[in-house]
């Protein structure tokens, strides 16, 4: 289990929906961190600039957090690394099928009242709720 941290939880999701307003209102753009890479991939879109630089921003400013106070969140997973690895295929597929990750649906396209996104936001909450379920209480995981 992790840590509650609601604090913190807030503070993060205050950055990451001011982040995504200021996108859209200074440039535009919907704050899709998938959309924002594959951008970046071949073929390079025009506009490869800001979504690089979005891009490093999301990576360097915790890396500047750790440096300047010098915390760093726990992490330990008893799950082996290759099913890490095979999980993160899984969820690139299901990026791809589903048009965006549940990130950029549940924050940009909720707040912009998309249905597909509402009812994609939908549908990953209801089978998270299921996996856990499986998991936790048919299964006998943790």
């Amino acid at each position: 289990m992790t840590e509650f941290t609601p604090g913190l939880s807030l503070l993060g999701g205050a950055l990451i929906g001011l982040a995504a307003v200021l996108l859209m209102a200074l440039y535009g753009r919907i704050a899709g961190m998938s959309g924002m890479i594959q951008g970046l991939l071949p073929p390079v879109a025009k506009d490869w600039r800001w979504r690089a630089a979005f891009l490093a921003g999301a990576v360097l400013a915790p890396v500047g957090i750790t440096a300047i106070s010098g915390w760093r969140p726990e992490f330990t997973s008893d799950t082996p690394a290759l099913w890490l690895v095979v999980g993160g295929i899984i969820t690139g597929v299901g990026v791809q099928l589903g048009s965006g990750c549940s990130s950029g649906h549940g924050v940009c396209g909720m707040a912009r009242l998309s249905k597909r996104s509402i009812l994609a936001t939908l549908c990953f909450m209801a089978s998270t709720g299921v996996t856990v379920y499986v998991i936790r209480h048919l299964i006998g995981g943790l």
